[in-house]
């Protein structure tokens, strides 16, 4: 069935939560979050819901929510307002002029996914052409103040059933954390990931191959995002693959990736990569290249996680993605019922649309900000 749709009506909701424990990565800490959550409402009443989990700050990336919310006010929303389309993978090319800008442009793609999928009555996993009904989570560790706590942390999401811990590291942060953390669970599935805080002085490139003696499952984006030579120079000293976050924001950034021989895994996230569109096309090309994927988290709200639990559905998702439970992160999520991990399992919805349902009562009291566009 082909459903045509036509956008009459957008609302920004900026959203506060706090975390329900406080997350430090190699440039920042953090102890609450604000997403922007949108709707895009069709001329019959239905509801997509997008989020647009940018940072706070210009620190993983350029985008701030301040820049997002401006481009979606006043470049997104009005090139897709009043537009008929038939398919989700044609709004993007609504806005086919504005450049970068990703994380805004996710938002308003993942609603449009969610608007389409609930129109023509099947799950968004479905949509996308998914074909797990179950998948394996993992969970992201921030930098401790001590290897105690971190240890500390590492047990509670092991008795927990989490089959995969990340761990954030930074320059003074990584041979000591790693080497404890495996000394206590040698067989445990095991990565790290510095956000691109390193050099190749000889220091820091001491310490990343120091790690790869740790039987790691990759090591995350070591070095700066545009340095991809520097990655295929380090993978070629190192038996543990290297995996890329911030360099991949499009597909011609894989592409050079894999001619640079720069990239054995890659983490795809809805928002870096600008939405389910072109992260499904990123799934695909690294499918027929041979390398794994799994899909990695902005600590995003139960809107945005249901997305990322449906693009991890599709076949070539091999590696536990960063899905974990919603309580992992907030004591209240915006959806009902929330992502729920069992033994380290999420199951994918089988509701049409998202899903689940929005706690639009929860929304609007965690709103500091919001905003209605009409065509």
């Amino acid at each position: 069935m082909s459903t045509e749709l036509t956008v009459t009506a957008a609302r920004l909701h900026r959203v506060r939560l706090p975390l329900v424990h406080a997350f430090r990565t190699s440039s920042h800490r953090k102890t609450m979050l604000d997403h922007i959550l949108i709707e895009l409402i069709d001329g019959s009443g239905a509801v997509g819901w997008g989020e647009i989990a940018s940072s706070s700050d210009p620190y993983y990336a350029p985008e701030t929510v301040e820049t997002c919310w401006h481009l979606a006010e006043h470049y997104l929303l009005p090139a897709v307002l009043g537009k008929s389309w038939e398919r989700p993978e044609d709004v993007p090319q609504l806005w086919a002029k504005v450049r970068g800008n990703q994380f805004a442009k996710a938002g308003v793609d993942v609603a449009a996914w969610v608007l389409w999928s609930a129109a023509q009555g099947v799950p968004l996993a479905q949509a996308l052409g998914g074909t797990r009904t179950e998948v394996t989570a993992g969970v992201s560790l921030g930098i401790e103040p001590t290897i105690a706590d971190l240890l500390t942390e590492v047990r509670r999401q092991v008795a927990a059933g989490y089959p995969r811990i990340k761990l954030k590291i930074a320059p003074g942060w990584d041979v000591e954390p790693v080497r404890a953390v495996r000394a206590d669970f040698p067989d445990l599935d095991l990565h790290v990931d510095a956000n691109g805080i390193y050099t190749e002085s000889v220091e820091h490139l001491a310490a990343l191959r120091a790690l790869d003696e740790y039987e790691l499952t990759m090591i995350e984006q070591p070095f700066a995002p545009r340095d991809l030579l520097a990655h295929a120079r380090l993978q070629r000293h190192l038996v543990t693959p290297i995996c890329l976050d911030e360099s991949v924001e499009t597909l011609a950034d894989l592409e050079t990736a894999l001619a640079l021989e720069a990239v054995r895994v890659l983490n795809i996230k809805v928002s870096r990569m600008g939405g389910l569109t072109a992260a499904r096309a990123a799934h695909d090309r690294a499918q027929r290249a041979g390398v794994p994927v799994w899909c990695g988290g902005m600590h995003e709200f139960g809107v945005g996680r249901a997305a990322n639990v449906a693009i991890s559905s599709l076949p070539g998702f091999s590696l536990p993605s960063d899905v974990s439970a919603s309580d992992k992160y907030y004591a209240q999520d915006v959806i009902a019922p929330p992502v729920v991990a069992r033994q380290g399992v999420v199951q994918v919805p089988t509701a049409t649309g998202l899903g689940h349902d929005v706690d639009t009562e929860l929304i609007a009291a965690h709103t500091v900000a919001t905003l209605e566009v009409k065509a």
